[in-house]
């Protein structure tokens, strides 16, 4: 797997604008990646030592279009924990 390739979009929520609080950031990331092939990809992108990865699927959700029932697509997202002196700057101009 291509680690260019890993990190999909940076996830920008209210939530995520707290956890940013404790040096905590959320990623999409790619479905098939591992937790140490994420924290090599944040690493490498990012210029930063993550301590921690956190790893969830997001189940899908049910919606309707019309008469229609239907599934959101699942996807994973990836928590990283980075050290207290050391921030991601693509978040912060957000």
């Amino acid at each position: 797997m291509i680690i260019e390739r890993i990190i999909l979009e940076p996830v920008v929520t209210e939530k995520t604008n707290i956890m940013r609080e404790r040096h905590q950031y959320t990623f999409r990331v790619d479905a098939r990646a591992n937790k140490f092939q994420i924290m090599q990809a944040v690493a490498r992108q990012f210029s930063v030592h993550p301590l921690k990865c956190n790893v969830i699927t997001v189940r899908p959700k049910p919606k309707r279009l019309r008469n229609r029932a239907g599934l959101t697509s699942s996807w994973k997202k990836a928590i990283i924990t980075l050290p207290s002196e050391e921030k991601i700057a693509i978040f912060e101009g957000a």
